[in-house]
């Protein structure tokens, strides 16, 4: 067996970790999320603010979830497998990598993570 470098260490040890967050993303779903959803049926209100507050919560719990695809991109294939099945494999974990990259992108944006940009009255009338 060869040797495995730290790089590809430190890409494991975070895969683990990152299998550990997604319980708990999904005990977050059922219980606050699915149970505020239940309790306003649909009416707005402080369930219905619980709901989607728990919503934009959650997504804390994927931070850096595209290391899971981005491993199973460059993990080596099992000789003799067919070439398909292979593609298939690994255009998923490109795609749903990049969807999770893009998805904390959006997300950093809905907190007031990012594109804070603020406008004075004197940048407005200047390009006027």
């Amino acid at each position: 067996m060869g040797t495995i470098s730290r790089a590809e260490l430190a890409l494991v040890v975070m895969y683990m970790y990152l299998n550990k967050t997604e319980a708990r993303d999904k005990l977050c779903r059922a219980i606050l999320q699915y149970g505020s959803k239940f309790l306003s049926g649909g009416q707005p209100g402080t369930a219905q603010n619980v709901d989607k507050s728990t919503s934009l919560a959650r997504k804390v719990f994927r931070l850096f979830k595209f290391v899971n695809d981005l491993h199973g991109l460059i993990s080596p294939v099992p000789k003799g497998t067919l070439l398909p099945p292979v593609l298939l494999g690994k255009s998923k974990n490109a795609l749903l990598s990049t969807y999770l990259f893009l998805d904390q992108i959006v997300w950093l944006g809905r907190s007031g993570g990012i594109y804070k940009v603020k406008v004075s009255d004197h940048n407005i009338k200047e390009y006027v």
